[in-house]
């Protein structure tokens, strides 16, 4: 039997190898949860490669790399009242849905659970978990794991009214850091998102990949999301703190170049997180700014 509560959404381009490994283990489920890929735009055969492989998955195909926001239109398709995100290079383990889905149902308030990420072929934890295992983020008691500002998309499991009450992932920002702004804007509205240790889900990082792309995304990203949510001072220490961190290049350039030509709608869209999520994002510049995972590279 399927479980009823639980789709499962991949948003993919390009990666034909990686997305048809992750659907060999994803429809090996003892779940059989409903899956939708996202097809952004590939070039390589993605979609008929996943029709002819797996017919009873479905694919959106879409002529345009809509990133993250891909993840969006597969959400207005769910009917199941949770929607687990896995990259093409990420699968969650067998009863891996059904856990995240047991503490949705037992926790009304909760908006997501984050699985723990183990990095194959060595199935060793993935360099962030420290990081989300110690969370300082104040937690209420019924909260089933420590207490998150954020998601990873790739391994994480959403509330869909939630989801779609913030509006989902912003298309302004694309790809790139993109669950950051999500998770402020779900604290904000009074939601809990936590981390669960036995929620196993695992990382085979693809090779096809631009790093130098990646890190420019991601660092006009953190600094959108930073402009756009933190209050004045905090937007100003952690923009310095940024910028003292990432490598002096032409790439790190062009990063913050963009991020600067987007400040008129920053500005216009620009909404201030209440003071209890402000106090939680304070105690996590700590651990992140140490986080062997956070680091501006490539």
């Amino acid at each position: 039997m399927s479980d009823p509560r639980v789709s499962v959404v991949i948003i993919t381009r390009d990666r034909r190898p990686e997305l048809l490994r992750t659907l060999a283990h994803m429809t090996a489920l003892p779940e059989r949860p409903e899956i939708i890929v996202v097809d952004n735009g590939s070039r390589d055969g993605t979609t008929a490669a996943v029709l002819d492989a797996h017919p009873k998955v479905h694919v959106i195909r879409s002529r345009r790399n809509f990133g993250a926001v891909g993840r969006n239109l597969a959400v207005e398709r769910v009917t199941t009242p949770y929607v687990a995100f896995c990259d093409d290079d990420t699968w969650w383990e067998p009863g891996a849905l059904t856990r995240a889905a047991d503490l949705l149902d037992a926790c009304p308030r909760l908006a997501s659970v984050t699985g723990r990420i183990l990095v194959e072929p060595d199935g060793v934890e993935d360099p962030i978990t420290p990081e989300l295992r110690h969370s300082p983020v104040p937690a209420p008691d019924w909260l089933p794991g420590p207490a998150l500002l954020s998601i990873l998309a790739g391994a994480s499991m959403l509330r869909v009214p939630a989801f779609r009450e913030v509006g989902g992932f912003s298309r302004r920002l694309w790809i790139g850091g993109e669950e950051e702004l999500l998770g402020m804007d779900l604290a904000a509205r009074g939601w809990w998102m936590c981390w669960a240790e036995d929620v196993v889900v695992h990382h085979h990082a693809s090779t096809v990949r631009d790093p130098r792309q990646r890190r420019k995304l991601g660092i006009r990203n953190t600094l959108w999301t930073t402009w756009l949510r933190r209050p004045a001072r905090s937007a100003l220490r952690r923009t310095v703190t940024l910028l003292r961190s990432v490598p002096r290049d032409r790439a790190s350039a062009e990063a913050v170049a963009a991020a600067l030509a987007g400040l008129p709608w920053v500005l216009r869209e620009r909404r201030v997180v209440p003071d209890h999520v402000e106090q939680g994002l304070q105690l996590l510049e700590a651990p992140q700014s140490s986080s062997p995972a956070r680091r501006y590279v490539g």
